[in-house]
């Protein structure tokens, strides 16, 4: 049979695991975002763009440079706002209040709060990968209107 401590021990490092997931897929998605970026850059430069396609990719550009910025709110440090938990709350305690605030145990305040913050990094990274998709779509468009040479 399960204890409580064991169950709370087990929620707090479950969420603590998906937390350090989102993050790691942020962190693939930026460099997938930089590389694209950096692709369409160069491409745009070398070749003649007719105004149609500027006008797509220009719209794929910004859909993919809004999936940054969304990625980059994703991982900025949440320190937990007025009421933190954890170790920004432990930051501001001496050495005896936080032996006291363990003895107490919030780990169930902590996995709430860290619960929250998965949730939300998780929308963030869905919201970034539907810019990324429709991103990618248009500069799919941008390139057959400049292959096939329509202005």
């Amino acid at each position: 049979m399960t204890t409580l401590h064991e169950a709370l021990s087990a929620a707090h490092a479950d969420v603590k695991a998906e937390i350090a997931r989102t993050d790691t897929k942020v962190a693939l998605l930026l460099a997938f975002e930089g590389a694209v970026l950096f692709g369409v850059v160069t491409l745009a430069t070398a070749v003649r763009v007719p105004p149609a396609a500027r006008l797509t990719g220009a719209l794929g550009i910004a859909a993919l440079l809004a999936a940054v910025g969304l990625l980059l709110t994703t991982v900025r440090p949440n320190m937990g706002g007025a009421r933190p938990c954890g170790f920004p709350k432990w930051a501001t305690l001496t050495d005896d209040e936080i032996r006291d605030d363990l003895r107490i145990g919030d780990r169930a305040q902590h996995i709430r709060v860290l619960s929250r913050i998965a949730v939300t990094k998780y929308g963030r990274l869905r919201r970034a990968i539907d810019l990324t998709l429709l991103g990618g779509l248009l500069l799919v468009v941008a390139a057959a209107l400049t292959a096939g040479g329509v202005s």
